[in-house]
């Protein structure tokens, strides 16, 4: 579905992302992990179109996309939900829904923009209750869960997700977790960029390891929670020996599997 081909992007003079390829297929959740100032928001930007692309190649569904604008692939059912939520506060949370679909304004009718309200009220209860309320009013949490459903106006194929769960309490990142597992099993594809770690290896169907702007290590979500350099580098836990840390790893994914059936109710 979405193909990169050494990528190259930044600001200005500053080349950020380095010959970065990539890719996601229908239907999966592919994670994003790495350090702060890695080149994660560059390159789910970039993906959107609000960087341009210095070099290299986007494909989205196999048409060559690095030189459209984002409401170009927004229409080709590309969407997403930037880093900082960035709901627009005065407005109410049926009017940031609106913007969401704004893009197609000239394709749908209100009819179909108030049927897109209602299908993403069902993915979340609590803006469905709050639809007339100022968006400023929302909690983080719930900010949060407007960002994706903006995005989701659409009905995209593909959902870039940058750092979901920020600055959100635990309660909340596991309903974020949940909604993002909901949401492949409605066939929607996944990019996710997340602080999370750990939880996301263990729901990504496949996962790249981004460091200063290059890739740095990709496999199966569950293939990167077990390796010892990940866990101590992303996931704050330290290695004396390869067995010791193979063991761990084990433990661990065995431990997250059982909380994620309990969250994820499966």
């Amino acid at each position: 579905m979405l193909h990169l081909t050494a990528i190259e992007a930044g600001y200005r003079d500053l080349t950020v992302l380095h010959g970065i390829d990539l890719e996601v297929r229908a239907g999966e959740i592919v994670a994003l992990i790495g350090p702060n100032g890695a080149g994660k928001t560059t390159l789910a930007r970039t993906i959107a179109g609000l960087l341009p692309v210095r070099r290299g190649q986007i494909q989205f569904a196999g048409q060559p996309i690095e030189r459209l604008p984002p409401w170009t692939r927004i229409r080709l059912g590309m969407a997403h939900a930037p880093e900082g939520r960035q709901v627009v506060a005065g407005l109410t949370v049926a009017d940031n829904l609106r913007l969401g679909a704004y893009a197609l304004r000239r394709r749908r009718n209100e009819s179909w923009i108030s049927g897109r309200i209602a299908a993403v009220g069902e993915l979340f209860p609590p803006l469905r209750e709050r639809l007339d309320d100022p968006a400023g009013n929302l909690s983080g949490g719930q900010q949060q869960m407007l960002a994706i459903a903006r995005a989701l106006m659409t009905e995209p194929k593909l959902l870039v997700l940058d750092e979901p769960s920020l600055g959100l309490a635990p309660a909340l990142v596991a309903e974020i977790f949940r909604l993002i597992d909901r949401l492949r099993a409605n066939g929607i594809a996944i990019l996710l960029s997340e602080q999370n770690a750990q939880m996301t290896l263990a729901i990504a169907d496949r996962a790249y390891v981004i460091e200063t702007g290059s890739i740095a290590l990709q496999g199966s979500g569950r293939e990167l929670l077990g390796r010892p350099e990940i866990a101590e580098r992303y996931l704050g836990i330290g290695g004396d020996s390869a067995a010791a840390s193979r063991q761990r790893a084990e433990d661990r994914h065995a431990r997250l599997v059982r909380g994620l059936a309990d969250i994820f109710d499966v």
